[in-house]
């Protein structure tokens, strides 16, 4: 071989290093989540051609897996063959040692490529991380060919978290098979192991229940959809509709289960029902008919939870449900509900004499005991959104009728997502096991300028000062699609990704490993990939602000045009009713309607007159939001003070300009 053929072999060999590692002086490694151990070699592995891939019995689904990803993308042959060979070029081995239930080693060297774990999970996720040391090409079909050249390299690996979700919302608009199945390829890339699938809400009913089946005859339909915004007046002018049938779902549960992913069904309840209560009007507390919404929101429509007739349908309706879903996890959501039908139901104020129940929050945990002694008896286990502990989340329940007479199953599974860490914590505190889906970190229909990806990267789902002997409890995180606003796969793609990578780390990186830099280099990478599987993503990271990613904030008040000024004047609120506890909250200044905009000049809590926090910095609010949100830190509570919000507001050109204070509890 001559000279210049030796330089060219090398020139190519190392562009296709740059290829699989960011060329820096660290020659760091693109895994995406980050690896807890790499040690990286010097030299190169060649992968030829034609090579046999030697399994373990156990872990033959595995390697049939990595044949179908190299035969896609080469459409060329590889190989396979059982047993145990000591001379394998890929081999995939049973651990002698307990490397956890998701752990795996992986070995790259002049002896070939070994991943070695002590189950299926595990061998799968090392060759997740083989698949992206390889060059981007390999994701897509008939993109790339042998040889590849690979880094010698000794990875260790396991995850943080044993629940690494993502959340799909198809009850608000239906997004069909093909758009899941890329979905589920995304995840086992990422090594993130539960699909929580939003099925049912208002908008939409989307899975077949055989005994019912007006729930999608009725239920999958509405003839038009909200657009633009919150409280929007505008309307697509087009009907909505769609549903999964049985055997497409157990077509998807099947995917899901080839890539060591659970799928996790979520059958909202007592609240976000009125699709189903369209379909059944004897579901409803008021047994009205009433049409599936086609607005978005908190809809006043909840089941009837005095009628046992209710308890019966629901019980038909799960027992489908168990019998497709595998899953030991059953989500009943129960987030949001409303409570002014019951409150004029005589039948729920018999119920609630009947059963010594106090306050509608003691109605909903008496309901949520119900499913949850259902679905036990089925073997499963009910989880809910952090609303079913009876906390008022939203400013539903007034005059302190939070639970007083109820208690919550504990086996129930809490999903967090809105409200204190000391709300968490209680939960804690009572025997619950938390999966940490915070809103103000791992919703992804919110806007990049409100939940960036450095923000959601800097997330972690064990709660700042929860005592270690707690930290068990916290199973993992969630990052959430909601689909309010996604009427497409094109839109919802760019609100996923890139997002998706950095909730994918939080879940699987210890702490001491995670490192935004690094991650931001790895990602370039990771872009590359997308753009051979005809992914779409956000590239620019920085969206423009609107009202609708302050929806779960409550409002605390409002100014209107007759207190603008041409210079700045305080304007103040009483928040004593928001403000129960000692924490850092979060002050929207929210642009409503007007010809002009109003600017902030600072914003303030005072404490029975004494001002105790202030965060001063310019906030411009109009038809354009910029630097609008105030943090307030009120370090020590006094109990029975008046707490009280001033701003100094001015307009800006003219006075026409109103708005809503919105306030929310981020610590």
């Amino acid at each position: 071989m001559t000279d210049e053929s030796n330089i060219g072999r090398l020139t190519f060999i190392f562009l296709l290093l740059c290829v699989a590692m960011t060329c820096s002086a660290k020659q760091e490694v693109t895994i995406i989540p980050q690896p807890q151990s790499i040690q990286l070699g010097e030299n190169i592995f060649e992968l030829k051609r034609y090579f046999t891939i030697y399994a373990d019995t156990q872990f033959v689904p595995e390697a049939k897996y990595l044949i179908k990803v190299l035969n896609k993308a080469t459409e060329k042959q590889a190989t396979i063959k059982l047993g145990l060979q000591k001379n394998s070029v890929v081999s995939l081995l049973k651990s002698d040692k307990n490397l956890g239930n998701e752990g795996y080693h992986l070995t790259v060297n002049d002896a070939g490529i070994v991943i070695t774990a002590t189950t299926n999970a595990g061998a799968f996720y090392g060759l997740q991380s083989l698949v992206q040391l390889l060059p981007a090409q390999v994701l897509a079909k008939g993109k790339a060919d042998f040889p590849f050249y690979l880094p010698h390299i000794a990875i260790k690996d396991a995850p943080r978290f044993p629940w690494r979700a993502f959340m799909l919302d198809e009850a608000r608009y239906f997004k069909g098979m093909t758009a899941v199945k890329t979905i589920l390829d995304q995840m086992a890339l990422h090594k993130m192991n539960v699909f929580h699938w939003h099925l049912t809400d208002d908008q939409g009913w989307r899975i077949e229940i055989k005994k019912y089946p007006r729930l999608t005859e009725v239920g999958a339909k509405r003839k038009d959809s909200q657009i633009a915004e919150w409280d929007s007046p505008m309307r697509s002018g087009h009907e909505h509709k769609g549903f999964y049938s049985q055997n497409e779902i157990r077509e998807i549960i099947q995917y899901a289960k080839e890539r060591h992913v659970t799928v996790v069904p979520e059958i909202g309840m007592p609240g976000h029902a009125s699709a189903a209560i369209a379909a059944y009007p004897e579901l409803g507390t008021s047994g009205k008919q009433i049409e599936v919404p086609v607005v978005f929101g908190k809809m006043p429509d909840s089941f009837n939870v005095a009628d046992e007739n209710v308890y019966r349908i629901l019980t038909d309706i799960l027992d489908e449900v168990i019998a497709l879903f595998p899953s030991n996890v059953i989500h009943i959501g129960g987030d949001e509900v409303r409570f002014e039908q019951w409150q004029q139901s005589e039948e729920v104020k018999k119920m609630m004499l009947r059963e010594g129940l106090k306050t509608m929050a003691d109605v909903q945990i008496f309901f949520t005991n119900r499913m949850s002694q259902i679905i036990e008896s089925r073997g499963r286990r009910m989880m809910g959104w952090n609303d079913i502990m009876g906390d008022d989340l939203h400013g539903f329940l007034k005059n302190g009728q939070t639970v007083k007479a109820a208690s919550l199953s504990k086996n129930a599974l809490i999903h967090f997502w809105k409200g204190s860490a000391k709300l968490a914590e209680k939960a804690i505190r009572k025997g619950h096991d938390v999966v940490n889906s915070w809103h103000s970190y791992t919703y992804l229909d919110y806007s990049y300028s409100f939940n960036g990806l450095a923000k959601i990267y800097s997330f972690d789902p064990v709660f700042k000062g929860l005592e270690p002997k707690y930290h068990s409890a916290i199973k993992g995180l969630g990052c959430q699609m909601w689909g309010e606003w996604i009427p497409n796969e094109q839109k919802m793609s760019k609100q996923i990704y890139p997002r998706f990578s950095a909730c994918a780390e939080v879940g699987w990186t210890s702490l001491a490993r995670k490192d935004y830099e690094n991650f931001r280099r790895r990602m370039i990478v990771q872009q590359k990939r997308w753009d051979y599987q005809n992914i779409e993503y956000t590239k620019i990271y920085q969206n423009k602000l609107t009202a609708k990613d302050f929806f779960n904030y409550v409002k605390v008040g409002a100014w209107s045009s007759e207190q603008i000024q041409q210079s700045y004047q305080t304007i103040k609120w009483n928040v004593s009713e928001q403000v129960q506890a000692q924490g850092t909250f979060d002050v929207a200044m929210v642009f409503d309607k007007g010809l002009d905009a109003t600017e902030i000049e600072w914003l303030a809590l005072y404490e029975d007159g004494q001002e105790v926090v202030k965060d001063s910095h310019y906030g411009f609010s109009g038809h354009m939001l910029e630097n609008i949100s105030y943090k307030l830190k009120l370090d020590s509570f006094k109990k029975g003070a008046v707490y009280t919000l001033k701003a100094s507001l001015k307009g800006s050109k003219g006075k026409d300009s109103s708005g809503e204070v919105r306030l929310v509890e981020v610590d």
